[in-house]
């Protein structure tokens, strides 16, 4: 068994904030990337109803831009979602949900990216994201059998 940490902090190693994208479990019925979601993770909690604990994550949607990967680059690409009210649109999981943790890497414009950019503010400055199914084997054999 393989296991992996996926972060969400305000302070990562007394610096920037880090918050970590993963795959969220959404239909367990459906093969590779159409029974995933991706989320960016905005922090962790717990609570206990009935003597039960809950781990839960506070969390940010992505939503799918198609239904199948870019044919350019065979990565499927994802965007921030937003409620009808254009608010991000947030909620909250249980952690057995998270599959694996997600590498975003933003789609650039034809613009200049600023040199002030840092790359803890990157999740909020780009409008859509490839997901980095080259990161490693894992997210390789995920992405590659979903078409």
């Amino acid at each position: 068994m393989r296991r992996e940490y996926i972060c969400s902090c305000h302070s990562w190693q007394n610096g920037a904030p880090r918050y970590d994208c993963a795959f969220v479990n959404t239909d367990s019925g459906l093969k590779g990337m159409y029974g995933l979601d991706i989320v960016r993770i905005l922090a962790f909690f717990s609570f206990v109803s009935q003597s039960k604990r809950y781990p839960c994550a506070v969390v940010r949607w992505f939503d799918r831009v198609g239904d199948k990967p870019d044919t350019d680059t065979g990565m499927w690409i994802v965007r921030p979602a937003f409620t009808a009210q254009r608010r991000p649109s947030i909620g909250i999981i249980h952690v057995d949900t998270l599959y694996h943790a997600a590498h975003l890497i933003p789609l650039y414009a034809t613009r200049p990216v600023s040199r002030n950019l840092k790359p803890h503010h990157s999740y909020d400055s780009f409008t859509a994201f490839y997901i980095n199914k080259f990161i490693d084997h894992h997210a390789f054999s995920l992405l590659s059998d979903s078409y």
